[in-house]
């Protein structure tokens, strides 16, 4: 089968675009990272993408040690009211991770001891263990298979005891917000969105993180909008729950000298958040350039026996934190990349009712068969913004190969 080729990617008026130039590694000082080795194709190239803006990173960083003002900076205040804005939200809270983003969320609802908070079986393992951490109990249910929470599984799922329920925008494709939304509403059950993976991704013209009672963002080094460690952010546009959150970040301190509740740290560092504001500005081009990367591998491998390949409903704007197909004899497909250079990843391997922390919940392997059938299956194929087209053409190709 012949190459896919991929439309030229070309700016208004016919102009290269920016994700030219920023999205395919070609920093503003116009510096091409190192090419990778003949035929290599890297699941994430986290050095390439910061060599091109180690100078501005290096130059804000700077900026933080010469005010000496380490700890809720001005840069982390300008971070949450931009990150706010591009979601469409009132208040944004900068925070050390995208797990602590969910613990207080929680915190913030009054979820304790004796509730229960409804969430995905096949996610990332702190979509559950939030609620573990504060006495609660996760309640998993199973999923569609776009890899999102079932609104139907969900609504048997509710008791008396639901405090809370956590959709997972997995991929970076949202979840079906609307009869989710639809069902709180009427049990009066609080939403609060994992968007782990979703920055900017969109439901019905609506940025995820915006649509429930609160977004809990992780900003990790992999995430499409990656700190230089870990950070996370929380969004709402409940001012009592952002109040809450601001409080409970900062080990309880209302003011410096008082102390209104018992809680931890979980502030974002300064640094961080003047490395963030920098990577803000290429966001936008790294979000297309995931987009577009996916689009040619959708197209590429449509109709592929053996491959089911992702791809977005009408209503959706999904960015592509991973792009994962579902394909059979996935371990062969795995090894056979890997030989040939590509690296590939498993999100995730094992779903979250059959992790050993698990064995409390009473889950066990049958409970959820289509998190259990998609575990055996899928696979997550390079996708990030630095990827030339002759890497993505090299990964479809081999993957035709491997079923032809």
């Amino acid at each position: 089968m012949p190459a896919v080729k991929s439309p030229a990617r070309r700016g208004p008026g016919g102009r290269p675009s920016a994700l030219r130039a920023v999205g395919k590694g070609v920093g503003p000082a116009g510096k091409k990272p190192a090419p990778a080795a003949r035929g290599r194709v890297p699941y994430v190239d986290l050095a390439g993408q910061h060599r091109p803006l180690k100078a501005e990173l290096l130059k804000a960083a700077g900026e933080v040690i010469d005010s000496g003002r380490f700890i809720l900076g001005p840069q982390v205040e300008a971070f949450e009211r931009e990150f706010a804005r591009l979601c469409g939200a009132r208040y944004a809270v900068g925070l050390n991770s995208g797990t602590d983003a969910l613990i207080l969320a929680l915190r913030a609802l009054g979820v304790g001891p004796g509730d229960e908070v409804i969430t995905a079986a096949n996610s990332f393992v702190a979509s559950a263990s939030c609620a573990a951490l504060l006495g609660a109990k996760p309640v998993l249910v199973d999923v569609r298979p776009d890899f999102n929470i079932d609104p139907a599984a969900v609504e048997k799922a509710v008791t008396p005891r639901t405090k809370a329920i956590i959709p997972v925008h997995l991929t970076g494709r949202p979840a079906d917000m609307d009869p989710l939304l639809a069902i709180a509403a009427r049990r009066g059950i609080p939403v609060v969105e994992d968007c782990a993976q979703a920055v900017l991704a969109e439901h019905r013209g609506r940025r995820v993180g915006s649509l429930g009672a609160a977004g809990c963002f992780s900003l990790h080094p992999l995430k499409t909008l990656n700190a230089c460690g870990d950070a996370g952010v929380l969004v709402t546009s409940d001012e009592k729950i952002h109040d809450s959150v601001k409080t409970l970040r900062n080990l309880g301190l209302r003011t410096r000298d008082n102390c209104v509740v018992w809680s931890g740290n979980s502030r974002l560092d300064t640094l961080q958040a003047a490395m963030l504001l920098v990577k803000l500005k290429y966001l936008d081009a790294w979000t297309r350039a995931r987009r577009e990367n996916a689009a040619f591998y959708q197209e590429a491998l449509a109709g592929v026996p053996g491959v089911l390949v992702p791809k977005d409903a009408p209503h959706e704007k999904a960015v592509y934190h991973t792009f994962i197909i579902q394909a059979e004899r996935r371990d062969a497909l795995k090894d056979f990349l890997a030989e040939n250079g590509v690296e590939t990843a498993v999100h995730y391997p094992r779903p979250i009712h059959l992790q050993d922390a698990a064995a409390s919940l009473g889950r066990g392997r049958g409970s959820f068969p289509e998190a259990e059938r998609q575990a055996e299956r899928i696979l997550s194929l390079p996708v990030h913004p630095d990827l030339s087209r002759a890497q993505l053409r090299r990964v479809a190709d081999l993957v035709r190969s491997f079923y032809r």
